[in-house]
C-alpha cells in the first residue's frame, strides 16, 4: 500500500526533531543506561506515531529528522547527519574520483543535457559536447528524468560500457556514441597559467587526496618554462582534507617547521610539522585568499604568514578553525561531527563564533565575481607575531597582509541582486541553462564577446518562466554582476576554466596588484616591504612564530 504524505506532517516532524535534539543533549544525560533508556522511549515514540497517528507517515523520514534536530542542536554549522547518497557526493569531493563517464549535466527543459565534459575522460574523448542534450541511455528514454536518476545511470564499473544517445543543436538525427567507464578523476588545479615577467599562477579549488602531487607537478611545469615567482589563488578553495592542506604547507617550509596544533576535548594536543626538506625555498610566493577561502585552505594561508613565507592578498577568510570526524553509521549513512579545532604555529584561531561564517557569507559586501568582501574591525582582535617580526591578527578568519578588495555591489545593486535570487528558482540552474543556449546560437563565440542588454533581457525572460517576479527595471539594475556572472559561465562552456580565467583576469584586482608586486621584488623579504608588512629588523632568533597576546 502506498504511503499517505499528511500536510500537517511537516510540522509532527519539526516537532519530532526539536524535541529529540533538545531531550538528548540535556546536561543529566550521561551514563549508557540513560541513554538506551531514552533511545527506548524515543523509539516508542516513533512507533507509536507509525502505527496511531491518525494520518499515515514516512517513519523512515521521522527517524533522519529526528537525527537531524539532535545534531542541530548543537549549534555547529559544519556538524551533520549525512544519508548515503550526499555522503558519496561528498566523498567524490573530497578524493577527487569516481567510475563513470567524465561529464557534468544540468535538468534543461526536461532533458539531462551536457554542461561540460571532464577534459580527458571518455565522454570527452568520444565527442561530448556542451549543450548536447541527453535522449537515451541504453536504449532507453530518459525524458523528464531528474539529475539523480541520470548520475546513477551514468556511473558504474569501470571497463563497462555505456550507449548515450544525444540531441545536439543543428543535427537533426540523434547521435549516439558508445563510451566506456572508467575511473574520473576531477582535479583540483584546474590549470596552470604563466603570467608575465615569470610569474606563475595556480588556482586551487579544494585539498583532497591529489592536490600536493597537482600542486607539485604544476610549479614544476611552470619552472621548466622560466617561472620566478608564483601567486597560489586559494580564492574559491572551501577546504578539504586537513592531511593534504599539511602536505601542500610542506612544500614551502624547512624540515621540523610546525604547520598546524590540533587540539580535541579528550587527547593530548596533535602538531603536525613539516617532514621534508625545503622543495622551494627561494620561491617568492603571494597567496590570495577572500571569504570564501577556508578549513584546509586557512591552515595553509596561517602557516605560510606565520613563517613570513608567501605574502596574503585579498580579504578576510571565512574562520572555520574547527576539524570534522566522520563516524560510519548503518545503511552506509555518516556522522560528520566537530571533535576539534586547530591553531596555527604561532597559536591563532581563527574560528568564527557559531554561525558567523554563515553570516559573513550572507552580510559581507560582496563583490561584482559574488564573492563576500569583509574588512573586520581589527580594534579587538588578538595580536602576535610571526617569525619574521610581523603583526598577524587572531579571531574570525586569516587577515591577509594586504587589503586589496574587488569592485563590489552598491547597496541599491546588493538589493536587487538578493531580490532576485529570493525570487527565482533555481538561479544558478537557469544561469547555466542560459549559457548552455547561448553557446548553441553562437557557435564560432570569440573570446571577447560582450554580454547585451539584449542578453540580460533574454535571462530575465528564462528567470520570468522559473517563477521569477522580480521587474526588469529592478533586474537591470544589477546589470554589472549580472553580466559578468553570465559571461563568465559562458566561457567556462566554451573554454574551460583558462579560457574563463582569460577572459575576468582583467577585472581581477587582487590579481593585479600580486602581479604588479612579485614584478618589482626579487625576494620574498622585498615583497614583504613593498606591500607594507615588512620583516623586523630583529625577528626572534629560532625563527619560529613569535608569541602573541590570544590564547595558547
Amino acid at each position: 500500500m502506498k504511503k499517505a504524505r499528511s500536510a500537517r506532517l511537516p510540522g509532527l516532524v519539526f516537532i519530532v526533531a526539536v524535541v529529540c535534539g533538545g531531550w538528548f543533549l540535556q546536561s543529566d544525560i550521561g551514563s549508557g543506561s540513560n541513554m538506551y533508556f531514552h533511545a527506548r522511549v524515543l523509539d516508542e515514540v516513533i512507533r507509536h506515531i507509525e502505527n496511531d497517528f491518525v494520518e499515515e507517515v514516512d517513519v523512515d523520514e521521522l527517524y533522519e529528522l529526528a537525527i537531524n534536530g539532535l545534531v542541530g542542536q548543537l549549534e555547529d554549522p559544519n556538524s551533520r547527519f549525512l544519508p548515503a547518497t550526499a555522503w558519496e557526493e561528498e566523498r567524490i569531493r573530497t578524493q577527487g574520483d569516481y567510475a563513470g563517464v567524465g561529464i557534468e549535466v544540468i535538468n534543461l527543459d526536461g532533458f539531462i543535457t551536457v554542461s561540460a565534459p571532464i577534459p580527458e575522460t571518455p565522454a570527452a574523448r568520444a565527442g561530448m559536447r556542451p549543450g548536447d542534450r541527453i535522449v537515451e541511455v541504453d536504449g532507453e528514454s530518459v525524458e523528464g528524468w531528474v539529475h539523480d536518476q541520470a548520475v546513477e545511470l551514468l556511473r558504474g564499473r569501470p571497463g563497462t560500457s555505456v550507449r548515450i544517445g544525444v540531441r545536439r543543436p543543428g543535427v537533426e538525427r540523434v547521435i549516439t556514441f558508445e563510451v566506456t567507464r572508467a575511473l574520473i578523476h576531477v582535479p583540483s588545479v584546474p590549470f596552470a597559467a604563466m603570467l608575465e615577467g615569470g610569474v606563475g599562477y595556480i588556482p586551487l579549488l579544494i585539498f583532497n587526496r591529489t592536490t600536493t602531487r597537482e600542486v607539485r607537478a604544476a610549479i614544476d611545469s611552470l619552472a621548466a618554462e622560466g617561472m620566478t615567482s608564483l601567486i597560489l589563488d586559494l580564492r574559491s578553495n572551501r577546504g578539504g582534507l586537513l592531511t593534504e592542506g599539511v602536505a601542500l604547507t610542506d612544500l614551502f617550509l624547512d624540515r621540523g617547521k610546525p604547520i598546524v596544533e590540533i587540539r580535541s576535548r579528550s587527547a593530548e594536543p596533535e602538531a603536525f610539522v613539516a617532514m621534508r626538506e625545503h622543495v622551494y625555498p627561494e620561491l617568492p610566493v603571494v597567496v590570495l585568499v577572500e571569504g570564501i577561502s577556508a578549513s584546509a585552505a586557512e591552515i595553509v594561508a596561517g602557516a605560510l604568514q606565520d613563517h613570513d613565507r608567501a605574502l596574503l592578498i585579498g580579504a578576510a577568510t571565512y574562520g572555520k578553525g574547527s576539524v570534522q570526524s566522520l563516524f560510519e553509521l548503518p545503511g552506509g549513512n555518516v556522522l560528520r561531527l566537530t571533535t576539534a579545532r586547530w591553531f596555527t604555529p604561532a597559536g591563532r584561531s581563527i574560528e568564527r563564533d557559531g554561525n558567523a561564517g554563515t553570516a559573513l557569507l550572507g552580510h559581507a559586501p560582496i563583490t561584482v565575481q559574488g564573492h563576500p568582501a569583509e574588512r573586520p574591525d581589527l580594534g579587538d582582535k588578538p595580536r602576535f607575531t610571526s617569525a619574521g617580526g610581523r603583526l598577524l591578527h587572531g579571531g574570525g578568519g586569516i587577515v591577509p597582509d594586504l587589503w586589496v578588495l574587488q569592485d563590489t555591489l552598491t547597496s541599491g545593486e546588493r538589493a536587487a541582486l538578493d531580490e532576485i535570487l529570493a525570487s527565482a528558482n533555481g538561479f544558478f540552474a537557469a544561469l547555466q541553462n542560459w549559457a548552455v543556449n547561448y553557446l548553441g546560437e553562437h557557435p564560432d563565440l570569440e573570446p571577447g564577446f560582450v554580454v547585451t542588454d539584449a542578453d540580460l533581457e533574454s535571462f530575465h525572460a528564462a528567470l520570468q518562466e522559473r517563477g521569477g517576479e522580480v521587474s526588469l527595471e529592478t533586474f537591470m539594475s544589477a546589470r554589472n554582476t549580472l553580466a559578468f556572472r553570465l559571461g563568465s559561465e559562458v566561457a567556462l562552456l566554451a573554454w574551460d576554466d583558462l579560457g574563463r580565467f582569460r577572459r575576468t583576469r582583467g577585472d581581477d584586482a587582487q590579481l593585479g596588484r600580486a602581479l604588479e608586486l612579485l614584478l618589482a621584488a626579487e625576494n620574498q623579504a622585498e615583497l614583504f616591504a613593498l606591500a607594507g608588512s615588512p620583516l623586523a629588523a630583529t625577528a626572534p632568533a629560532q625563527g619560529a612564530p613569535g608569541s602573541g597576546d590570544g590564547p595558547r
